[in-house]
Protein backbone atom coordinates (compact mmCIF):
# COMPACT_ATOMS: atom_id res chain seq x y z
CA UNK A 1 0.00 0.00 0.00
CA UNK A 2 0.95 3.59 -0.06
CA UNK A 3 3.13 5.17 2.62
CA UNK A 4 0.06 7.19 3.66
CA UNK A 5 -1.32 4.40 5.82
CA UNK A 6 -1.80 4.73 9.56
CA UNK A 7 1.31 4.04 11.68
CA UNK A 8 -0.82 1.87 14.01
CA UNK A 9 -1.15 -0.80 11.31
CA UNK A 10 1.22 -2.76 9.09
CA UNK A 11 0.38 -3.33 5.42
CA UNK A 12 3.38 -4.36 3.36
CA UNK A 13 1.87 -4.87 -0.07
CA UNK A 14 -1.05 -3.50 -2.05
CA UNK A 15 -2.22 -7.09 -2.75
CA UNK A 16 -2.76 -7.74 0.98
CA UNK A 17 -6.37 -8.05 2.09
CA UNK A 18 -5.51 -7.93 5.80
CA UNK A 19 -3.51 -5.58 8.01
CA UNK A 20 -1.58 -6.33 11.20
CA UNK A 21 -2.14 -4.20 14.30
CA UNK A 22 1.07 -2.50 15.47
CA UNK A 23 -0.71 -1.58 18.73
CA UNK A 24 -3.95 -2.54 20.42
CA UNK A 25 -6.94 -1.27 18.46
CA UNK A 26 -10.28 -0.88 20.21
CA UNK A 27 -13.55 -1.65 18.45
CA UNK A 28 -14.68 1.47 16.60
CA UNK A 29 -11.14 2.76 15.99
CA UNK A 30 -10.74 4.52 12.64
CA UNK A 31 -7.54 3.71 10.72
CA UNK A 32 -6.23 5.33 7.56
CA UNK A 33 -5.24 3.14 4.61
CA UNK A 34 -3.95 5.29 1.77
CA UNK A 35 -6.72 7.77 1.04
CA UNK A 36 -9.43 5.58 2.61
CA UNK A 37 -10.59 5.22 6.19
CA UNK A 38 -11.67 1.95 7.83
CA UNK A 39 -13.44 1.26 11.12
CA UNK A 40 -12.12 -1.66 13.17
CA UNK A 41 -15.19 -3.74 14.11
CA UNK A 42 -13.81 -5.46 17.23
CA UNK A 43 -10.82 -5.31 19.58
CA UNK A 44 -7.58 -6.29 17.82
CA UNK A 45 -4.51 -7.19 19.91
CA UNK A 46 -0.98 -6.22 18.88
CA UNK A 47 0.27 -8.48 16.09
CA UNK A 48 -3.19 -9.73 15.17
CA UNK A 49 -4.90 -9.37 11.79
CA UNK A 50 -8.02 -7.62 10.54
CA UNK A 51 -9.61 -7.45 7.10
CA UNK A 52 -8.95 -4.41 4.90
CA UNK A 53 -11.98 -5.24 2.73
CA UNK A 54 -14.71 -7.85 2.52
CA UNK A 55 -13.21 -11.31 2.01
CA UNK A 56 -15.39 -14.00 0.45
CA UNK A 57 -15.59 -17.62 1.74
CA UNK A 58 -12.77 -19.65 0.19
CA UNK A 59 -10.80 -16.54 -0.80
CA UNK A 60 -7.08 -16.52 0.04
CA UNK A 61 -5.98 -14.44 3.02
CA UNK A 62 -3.02 -12.40 1.76
CA UNK A 63 -0.38 -11.15 4.21
CA UNK A 64 2.90 -9.61 2.99
CA UNK A 65 1.78 -10.57 -0.56
CA UNK A 66 1.75 -14.26 0.39
CA UNK A 67 -1.32 -16.46 0.88
CA UNK A 68 -1.46 -17.61 4.52
CA UNK A 69 -4.82 -19.38 4.42
CA UNK A 70 -8.40 -19.23 3.21
CA UNK A 71 -11.53 -17.62 4.60
CA UNK A 72 -13.95 -20.19 6.03
CA UNK A 73 -16.82 -17.68 5.92
CA UNK A 74 -17.57 -14.13 4.81
CA UNK A 75 -15.25 -11.68 6.61
CA UNK A 76 -16.29 -8.03 6.70
CA UNK A 77 -13.86 -5.11 6.35
CA UNK A 78 -12.50 -4.24 9.80
CA UNK A 79 -13.26 -7.69 11.24
CA UNK A 80 -10.72 -9.69 13.26
CA UNK A 81 -9.14 -12.46 11.14
CA UNK A 82 -8.07 -15.60 13.01
CA UNK A 83 -8.86 -19.32 13.28
CA UNK A 84 -12.59 -18.69 13.82
CA UNK A 85 -12.97 -17.37 10.25
CA UNK A 86 -9.92 -18.67 8.36
CA UNK A 87 -7.97 -21.86 7.99
CA UNK A 88 -4.31 -22.38 7.26
CA UNK A 89 -3.67 -23.88 3.85
CA UNK A 90 -0.32 -25.15 5.12
CA UNK A 91 -0.73 -26.34 8.72
CA UNK A 92 -3.57 -28.13 10.51
CA UNK A 93 -5.86 -25.76 12.41
CA UNK A 94 -6.76 -27.07 15.83
CA UNK A 95 -9.80 -25.94 17.78
CA UNK A 96 -11.13 -26.98 21.15
CA UNK A 97 -14.45 -28.81 21.18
Amino acid sequence: MTALHDSRILVLHSDDNIAVAACELAAGTQVQIGTASLTVREHIDVGHKFALRTIQPGEKIMKYRAPIGSATRLIQAGEYVHTHNMQSDYLPTYTLA
